[in-house]
């Protein structure tokens, strides 16, 4: 028995080797096509036939060893068993010849000549495989927008968006597929399923949140424009902020505008537009009467009516002076403020206008112009400083040979004139004397005063005035004007003198003009004080007067520059990167086109897109601004040689 044994496994080793090469050129292409699924089947098929291989051997392979090997005499059957006598005999016959005549390659070519190569499986293999192929070449092709398009509603279809804007909007609630929206500021947007079931697949906003989805609706409010992602689907959600209302005045056109003497009436004309509704809007007039400090204001407020249409109000009318109280010498101002129907309204203050309606000119009144107060008896007015200039021009001309010193009496009677007119003016900038102070000469020994010349002196007489800065300027324009004339005079050149002259009469009428100013009122609300601390002592909280030195300023934190370098190249990103980009752009870009640009590359980034990783690197460093200039002060050490040297240096 142990020799038949021998001889059966001999002889399945060789139909193996001969069954093998079938085996191998079938799973081949499944190889090479890294198909797991095509090597598996193919698998499990080799198993299958080396099983039914066996099973044929087992069964045959008495009959095949007879027809092979004629020296075994047809009796290979007994080497299974033999029963008898004279088949024992027989068998020990066999066995003695079978160490001589079946050897490996008698085995091999019974398994030759009984095993097929059987290249229809191989055939088969093949083409199974050649189709898998051609079907990912097929799918490896881009597919056409209208394919993307008809994936997308495939996929979206099970979906729905729904936008809720707020109450006062007016704006109707809206449902619907998917799809690029504008919704009002403060709607409620839900993403529900039409068939309510728990999905894996999060609502992904662009500025990184991820809202569940599911048996219940994803809700969120609109704040500012994202696009939102649900199964590789992208849709735009803009939100529309609610501006604030707009005034436009079309009569009177300029900012001060001055009517006619014989004037009758004035027009106003206005229109108040908001996007949503005006709730109320109201035109408040103050009329000014009077000169110097003797001034009277009295206000008046006044409701545009409704239109029509609830965004806007148009109104027009034509005054007449009496109705609104103006008087020769008055001034009217104006302005509108309106307010929308938002949660928290808006208001809008549209600039202040001004009708002035012109008084009686009164000849030789420019030497009472805002500063003065009280012209005295024996002061000449500018214009008879010219019209004085002017006659000693014309008696010069008139008499060439005139004696010189009836010129120089004459020219400095004139200086004497302007240079009183330039000291009563000069007192209201502090002056006493002369225009530019400080004539009186220090000796070179004497100690150089610091806070005098680079400190800010609250005693300083012009610092004490009223004057606003840019009646100051005026002041300084004619008195350097005035300065001019006066050295001309004296002089002897009375022509030069009149070209200063006529600009110190212009610089005292813009001051006339300047005679009264309108500003809006304002109130200062201070804040509560705690009754619990109060005259208790507790400095809990304080802060000291010493300033701490400033630090400069970093451009940019530590994480982003890390995940700007590591996005140079390939490898893996910092961790938590996404929410630092996120915050990074929702903060430093300001552009909602630009700001979701921004945004869609850190979500290509988060899955796995390697060619985005420059456009989201172009996008970080682009939002880097420029450091601002941080002045340090110079550290000054405090040692005993320094000290002893500030002690021995005189000051």
């Amino acid at each position: 028995m142990q020799a038949d044994a021998d001889i059966l496994v001999r002889l399945r080793l060789a139909a193996v080797r001969r069954r093998a090469p079938l085996w191998i050129a079938a799973i081949l292409p499944w190889v090479l096509l890294q198909s797991l699924p095509g090597v598996v089947a193919w698998g499990v098929w080799t198993a299958w036939d080396g099983r039914r291989l066996f099973s044929r051997v087992d069964r045959d392979w008495t009959g095949w060893i007879d027809a092979t090997v004629p020296a075994l005499e047809d009796s290979t059957a007994l080497l299974a068993g033999a029963t008898s006598a004279i088949g024992q005999l027989q068998r020990r016959r066999l066995l003695a010849r079978i160490a001589t005549t079946l050897t490996d390659d008698v085995l091999a070519a019974i398994a030759r000549e009984r095993v097929r190569f059987d290249a229809r499986w191989v055939a088969l293999s093949v083409c199974a495989a050649l189709a898998l192929f051609a079907w990912r070449l097929v799918e490896a092709v881009p597919p056409t927008p209208h394919e993307v398009k008809a994936l997308i509603a495939k996929q979206t279809s099970e979906i729905t968006v729904r936008v809720t804007p707020p109450k006062y909007t007016g704006v109707a609630k809206s449902e619907g597929a998917p799809r690029e929206l504008q919704v009002p500021e403060h709607s409620v947007v839900e993403w529900c399923l039409r068939a309510p079931q728990p999905v894996d697949t999060p609502i992904e906003l662009s500025d990184g949140q991820s809202l569940k989805i599911g048996r219940e609706c994803a809700r969120w409010t609109a704040t500012e424009s994202v696009f939102w992602r649900w199964r590789g689907a992208r849709y735009k959600l803009r939100v529309i902020a609610d501006q604030a209302p707009e005034v436009t005045l079309s009569a009177p056109r300029e900012m001060i505008h001055t009517l006619a003497p014989d004037a009758a009436s004035a027009t106003i004309t206005l229109a108040v537009r908001d996007d949503y509704q005006v709730r109320r809007a109201t035109l408040h007039l103050t009329l000014a009467r009077g000169s110097g400090e003797n001034i009277r204001f009295s206000d008046r407020e006044l409701p545009l009516p409704e239109s029509s249409d609830p965004r806007t109000r148009n109104w027009h009318k034509q005054w007449t002076l009496a109705e609104l109280g103006m008087e020769p010498g008055d001034e009217l101002y104006f302005f509108v403020r309106a307010t929308d129907n938002a949660e928290r309204p808006h208001t809008t203050v549209s600039p202040t206008y001004t009708l002035r309606l012109p008084g009686p000119v009164e000849e030789g009144d420019e030497s009472s112009a805002q500063p003065m107060l009280v012209k005295p008896e024996n002061l000449r007015s500018q214009r008879q400083i010219i019209i004085d200039t002017e006659q000693l021009l014309a008696d010069l001309k008139a008499a060439p040979g005139m004696n010189p010193a009836t010129v120089r009496a004459r020219s400095e009677s004139i200086a004497d004139d302007q240079a009183q007119l330039r000291r009563r003016y000069g007192q209201f900038l502090g002056e006493e004397s002369t225009l530019f102070g400080g004539e009186e000469h220090h000796d070179d020994d004497e100690k150089h005063d610091v806070v005098a010349e680079f400190g800010h002196t609250h005693d300083q007489a012009e610092n004490a005035t009223l004057f606003d800065e840019s009646t100051k300027k005026i002041l300084r324009r004619a008195l350097s004007a005035m300065w001019d004339a006066e050295k001309a005079l004296r002089a002897i050149t009375p022509k030069t003198a009149l070209a200063p002259e006529h600009k110190a009469l212009e610089a005292i009428k813009q001051l006339q003009q300047a005679d009264r100013i309108y500003l809006h009122k304002t109130a200062f609300v201070p804040p509560p004080l705690k009754e619990e601390i109060r005259m208790t002592g507790d400095v809990a909280g304080t802060k000291s007067y010493r300033r701490e030195q400033g630090t400069a300023a970093v451009p940019i934190p530590d994480e982003l520059r890390r995940l700007i370098e590591a996005l140079d190249g390939d490898g893996a990103l910092p961790a938590l990167w996404s929410r630092g980009a996120h915050e990074w752009i929702r903060e430093r870009i300001a552009s909602d086109e630009q700001r979701l640009e921004a945004q869609r590359a850190v979500q290509d980034v988060a899955d796995g897109c390697a060619t985005c990783r420059p456009v989201l690197r172009a996008w970080l460093r682009g939002a880097i601004t420029r450091a601002p200039v941080l002045l340090q002060a110079k550290p000054a050490p405090q040692t005993p040689f320094t000290r002893a040297l500030r002690k021995e240096v005189p000051r």
